[in-house]
């Protein structure tokens, strides 16, 4: 390989088994994909892409369900140097046109069923629309029928962008990411490397493959080490159950652990082949961490990372794997913690979270205004965290800057009262978030999901925990509700329960 080529498929390959007979991917059906099978597909959709006239550099947009042709089809794209940009399949007519208009793909590959609308949605543009359904049937498996597994993987420097990834824009218009091949090359080799990766491992796979957590750190930790999969096309409680037995390590977001939690089928026999569980993407409560490890004997490892840089800092494979913190920054990785003034805080004291390293993306795709302003003078990337370190590292994160409810003119921030709340017998979960108030600027609101439907007293609920809290920080109005918007990674959508009760404090 030339020394000088950084394309991130080459780096996968060296990890490869030298039997690539070994299986790569086992399904619940009982199909097996050897590393050998995913070359071939791989360099064959390669190929194809690149026999309709796709250049390094151009954009392949991506809405199709979970399926291993899906997975060769992101290996293709790094393999002919093209931007990779996948897409939730639950995005709506609004968010496509966005997307498209401002990625400007050569290439669409889509649900059969969606074929139609985005050949409507690229009418007069130059783009190739291809369909893969779940099965791998559409027009590109046709395609592919009559094209050879031989292609050359295209030199790529470090910063040549692998992947282009949106934000969900809850904030604001979705932003995309500019994610490089040495950004994922570099975090994943530490991933693989952090996590005790070997070619031994079987990860359990659940997560969607459109996200940083299901593509980038659990695909990548699996190539990078020459280990295999259990491939699901969803979180089932009974189907996750079921294949536990046959597996070392898991990745889920923490609504999984919860959900296999109320399973009584989950215990230390089950687990027993298990050395890992890991979890991201939204915060773990102190409470899912305690039952999880009081079930089965295992601690759930939390970490923490962003779509703008992947994996920031994990709690360690060996050592104290802390509930409630996000564990110390990965090798490589730099933290610091901020005022308004962009100030250095001193330990212990919560600030804005920033970050520096080889995982952090270059910018936002053709946002130059907004990029450098994400950035600092010497390189750090502000993260929109709250968060504090502690003086052995560990990390802590409070909550999103944007999420931090000023009452008063004091701060509040709702992940120190929703851990109160959450440790209550009669809840489930909470979200807390800030609301116009006519005296306070913002009003603390409590949203609880009560465990069992139990009718919950609002004012009941507020003495509980005012003895714990400082007066400003209680909720002022208590709201129960059956189960909390969550996104397809489990994050809780306070935009939407902010607009959903916005005018609890508006005077009659």
């Amino acid at each position: 390989m030339n020394n000088n080529n950084k394309n991130l498929f080459t780096v996968f390959e060296q990890h490869f088994p030298d039997d690539q007979r070994c299986t790569l991917i086992h399904t619940p059906e009982g199909r097996r994909y050897s590393y050998m099978e995913a070359l071939d597909e791989a360099s064959r959709i390669a190929r194809c892409l690149t026999d309709l006239g796709l250049q390094p550099g151009d954009r392949v947009t991506v809405q199709v369900e979970k399926s291993p042709e899906a997975v060769w089809l992101y290996l293709a794209c790094l393999q002919a140097g093209l931007i990779f940009h996948p897409l939730n399949t639950d995005y709506q007519l609004d968010e496509l046109v966005y997307f498209i208009d401002n990625a400007e793909p050569s290439a669409i590959i889509c649900d059969p069923a969606k074929e139609q609308l985005f050949s409507q949605l690229t009418e007069g543009k130059h783009c190739e629309i291809l369909t893969l359904s779940a099965n791998g049937q559409g027009s590109l498996n046709n395609i592919l029928r009559e094209t050879p597994p031989d292609f050359t993987p295209v030199p790529r420097k470090a910063d040549d962008i692998a992947v282009l990834l949106y934000s969900s824009g809850t904030t604001g218009i979705p932003k995309g990411a500019k994610i490089s091949h040495g950004n994922l090359s570099a975090n994943i080799q530490t991933l693989a490397e952090s996590w005790g990766f070997t070619s031994n491992d079987r990860l359990l796979h659940t997560l969607p493959i459109y996200h940083a957590h299901g593509l980038f750190v659990a695909i990548g930790c699996v190539l990078m080490s020459g280990s295999s999969m259990t491939f699901l096309s969803r979180f089932k409680t009974e189907t996750v159950l079921d294949a536990l037995p046959d597996c070392t390590v898991m990745m889920g977001v923490p609504t999984f652990y919860t959900r296999l939690l109320t399973n009584k089928r989950l215990t230390p026999e089950l687990c027993s082949n298990m050395r890992l569980f890991i979890s991201g993407s939204a915060p773990l409560s102190v409470e899912s961490f305690t039952a999880f490890k009081k079930r089965t004997g295992h601690a759930i490892l939390e970490r923490y990372g962003m779509t703008e840089t992947s994996m920031n800092a994990s709690n360690p494979l060996e050592g104290e794997r802390r509930p409630g913190s996000v564990g110390p920054a990965l090798p490589g990785v730099s933290f610091r913690i901020t005022d308004d003034n962009g100030n250095t805080l001193p330990t212990d004291e919560i600030g804005h979270l920033q970050v520096k390293g080889p995982n952090v993306f270059s910018g936002y795709w053709r946002m130059h205004k907004k990029s450098a302003a994400e950035f600092t003078e010497d390189g750090y990337f502000k993260t929109g965290d709250k968060a504090f370190i502690e003086a052995d590292g560990y990390v802590t994160i409070v909550g999103r800057a944007k999420d931090m409810v000023i009452s008063g003119g004091l701060n509040v921030y709702p992940r120190e009262v929703e851990t109160l709340l959450d440790s209550l017998p009669d809840i489930a979960e909470s979200a807390v978030i800030g609301v116009p108030h006519p005296d306070f600027g913002e009003g603390v609101v409590a949203i609880v999901v009560p465990l069992n439907n139990k009718q919950i007293s609002g004012s009941a609920l507020i003495a509980q925990i005012r003895p714990q809290m400082a007066t400003y920080k209680l909720p002022k109005q208590v709201f129960t509700i059956e189960q909390l918007p969550r996104n397809s990674m489990g994050k809780v959508q306070k935009n939407q329960l902010r607009k959903q009760f916005i005018n609890t404090f508006q005077a009659n």
